[in-house]
């Protein structure tokens, strides 16, 4: 067994040799080769593609490839040594095999849906599916141009048993820093199903905590823009991710696959630049404060919470029927007049507006109504008997233009949506009450922000919806694929207003709905989402497998969810196993152990540890404590825009979509956790944050399903070095 590994091993030294070689040296000829400068445009597009290779080149010199597929093609007879990198290259020479072949390209497919076995493997290329067989399947870690790992998951001749989680423990057993990294050389057969889908699909992804939700979105976008290059391009792509850190968080993945340009905004963000609107700065902050400050645990949420009112779809109705009640009665009384003696009947402007213009929506009908009037008043300017006439025309001409166009209805998304809430005056045609469809509570809550000039981030769906119909997309651009994550706290109206926005119904939607801690807002049931689109343009994913921690960790974050959810979306942990979890009563001084726990996991060799707390201000007060002690502590509040690794303290609820090597769970008892399915859901979400460790610290009162976690997933009590 060692003489083969030694053997493997020298052979792909040898094999990396050569290839670094021919990097090299076709990086020196593109580094020699002029850079043109001129306005030919046939050399500018070539100088282009050269840049693009030098760029290529020069990420290759560090870690050219990450496997190694051996594969006999039916009918061919020749076994050949394909080597999968982040990027493709070609030989110098031309040959029947590429130099690194890019992980995209549709045989590279079979390195992650080849999981052993003797019968024959298949591909689907541009020319059909292929068949034939695997021989073998190599992983190998190259760093700075260093071979440092070679590991064989498959040998079709060796009388060794497959060994195909061996590798990818090794790489999950690596220490995380401050930013999400790719796991382009680690992709599961089942991410690689999601990854390859086809385009034009809303695919909905139900992914455990772990389960490489983000990074399978993002290498989604990297696959989409390979495989559709003709057809889609990444400045018309999307990324929607809950806040700002967390797109800081993620921000390194796609450069390090080789793409740029993508778009990446929050929502809010997003929406308020197509509005125009600038929300409240602490409208986010003041929204979690309401709901996770408070004491005494969450308010009750039922369908007329106003968040869950205004993000489900049948608010549309009530808006389409206020913009058809409008555009009904859009086009001012009576003739219209610019000065004595000329008369353009009020007949032929509602021809105009009702016939001539009917496609288009209310908004641009007006522009294109008013433009006619416009050049009908200068063909009668021309008839004009003397130039006096023709002075005294002009100006009574323009002022009864702009007049006539004051009396039509302002469409203005923020106005006509005070209208339906009754915030300010309404149409005389329109009925004195609002829709019986909204409730009490919501009309007279939002009534009272909107007569304050507060937008909330759940008003800007239903906005949104009003400015497309009044508006349409003609001036916006359309974005060719959306990637949503953490779409649990998605509303199905932002998800059926961004469709408007989107060729195909080109989604990725991912979130996990036991991580559903902002229920007050989001979905409860993918179905609310999986109805929006007709079954041919949709389907649904789950991803159960957990790669993040250890099966420790997972198994106790799986009794929380089944003691205090009932839920049955419980992950399945990667055969990797670490310390146990720890549960550890506070003694005499809470702040005091808070600090000895922290002291003890950041001695050990650990990147990132997290304090996690049950409110921003327990945030604030521990990080006041703790940072007279550690210098590289950070206080995590909402209001950052920049994760920067090391120590961390803030509250849980901030946590979800970031992960740390270490994780110490302040309070994790009755005084701060209820009994409720929610407060489970949070403990749910402070546990799988921890990759190596997790420890939770508590007064002795522990909530029932916490009691039942520790006991089915066998935790340790205490301190490391407590005999007890």
């Amino acid at each position: 067994m060692e003489d083969n590994f030694q053997s493997a091993y020298q052979e792909e030294q040898e094999r990396l040799s050569t290839a670094l070689a021919e990097i090299d040296r076709q990086l020196e000829t593109l580094k020699n080769t002029p850079v043109y400068t001129g306005n030919d445009y046939t050399e500018q597009i070539l100088e282009d593609s050269r840049e693009q290779r030098r760029g290529n080149l020069a990420k290759l010199r560090q870690e050219p490839y990450f496997g190694r597929l051996d594969f006999e093609e039916s009918g061919d007879g020749v076994r050949k040594a394909l080597y999968i990198g982040k990027i493709g290259v070609d030989r110098e020479q031309v040959s029947d095999r590429p130099l690194v072949i890019d992980w995209r390209a549709p045989v590279a497919s079979l390195f992650y849906s080849f999981t052993g076995g003797t019968e024959p493997a298949s591909y689907e290329s541009p020319e059909g599916l292929i068949e034939g067989l695997v021989y073998l399947k190599r992983n190998v870690v190259i760093r700075k141009r260093i071979l440092e790992r070679v590991a064989d998951t498959y040998d079709r001749e060796s009388d060794g048993p497959a060994v195909s989680d061996e590798f990818l423990v090794y790489r999950l057993g690596e220490n995380k820093d401050n930013r999400l990294r790719d796991i382009v050389s680690t992709i599961q057969e089942e991410q690689d199903r999601i990854i390859r889908a086809a385009k034009n699909t809303a695919l909905i992804i139900q992914g455990v905590a772990g389960s490489g939700k983000t990074t399978v979105a993002l290498h989604r976008l990297a696959f989409l823009l390979y495989q559709y290059k003709e057809q889609v391009s990444a400045e018309r792509m999307i990324i929607f991710a809950p806040n700002r850190m967390f797109l800081d968080y993620i921000s390194d993945v796609l450069p390090e696959l080789g793409v740029g340009n993508i778009q990446q905004s929050t929502f809010a963000d997003w929406a308020g630049d197509l509005l125009g609107l600038e929300l409240p700065q602490n409208d986010a902050m003041e929204t979690l404060n309401r709901w996770f400050e408070a004491p005494g645990g969450m308010p009750e949420i039922t369908d007329e919470t106003p968040g869950r009112f205004k993000g489900a779809t049948k608010l549309m109705s009530i808006i389409e029927d206020a913009v058809r009640r409008l555009e009904s009665g859009s086009v001012p009384e009576g003739d219209f007049s610019p000065w004595e003696g000329a008369v353009l009947p009020r007949r032929t402007i509602l021809r105009w507006h009702n016939e001539e213009y009917a496609p288009y929506p209310p908004a641009k009908r007006k522009e294109r109504v008013m433009a006619r009037i416009h050049r009908w008043i200068e063909m009668e300017l021309k008839k004009s008997p003397s130039a006096a006439a023709l002075k005294d025309r002009k100006k009574k001409g323009a002022q009864r233009e702009k007049a006539y166009g004051s009396k039509w209805p302002k469409y203005d998304p923020l106005t006509i949506y005070k209208q339906i809430f009754r915030a300010v005056k309404t149409p005389a045609d329109w009925p004195a009450e609002a829709p019986e469809a909204i409730p009490a509570s919501v009309l007279k809550e939002t009534r009272s922000q909107l007569k304050k000039g507060i937008v909330l981030e759940e008003d800007l769906p239903p906005l949104l919806y009003i400015h497309y119909l009044l508006n349409g997309d003609e001036d916006v651009q359309k974005f060719d694929h959306i990637v949503i994550d953490e779409a649990q706290d998605f509303s199905p109206f932002q998800i059926a207003v961004l469709d408007l926005y989107v060729r195909g119904h080109s989604f990725t939607i991912l979130g996990d709905l036991s991580q559903g801690i902002h229920a007050y807002k989001g979905v409860h049931d993918w179905k609310e989402m999986q109805t929006l689109f007709a079954p041919e343009h949709t389907s649904y994913h789950a991803l159960t497998r957990s790669y993040r921690s250890t099966m420790e960790i997972i198994d106790f974050a799986n009794g929380i969810l089944s003691a205090g959810v009932h839920s049955e979306l419980l992950a399945v942990p990667v055969f990797r196993s670490g310390s146990p979890v720890r549960l550890i009563q506070y003694g005499e001084k809470r702040e005091a152990d808070i600090q000895t726990a922290l002291t003890d996991l950041s001695g050990r060799d650990y990147r990132t540890v997290a304090v996690l707390t049950r409110t921003l201000a327990d945030a604030a007060h521990l990080y006041e404590i703790l940072s007279e002690h550690f210098d590289d502590i950070h206080l995590i509040d909402g209001g950052i825009t920049e994760y920067q690794g090391g120590l961390s303290v803030l509250p849980l609820y901030l946590s979800k979509g970031l992960e740390f090597d270490a994780v110490i769970v302040a309070d994790a008892d009755l005084d701060s956790y209820g009994e409720t399915a929610w407060d489970a859901k949070l403990l749910y979400v402070g546990s799988t944050r921890a990759l190596h460790e997790l420890w939770l610290m508590h007064n002795g009162r522990l909530p029932d399903y916490l009691r039942q976690a520790s006991v089915d997933a066998e935790t340790a009590p205490g301190w490391p070095d407590d005999p007890a």
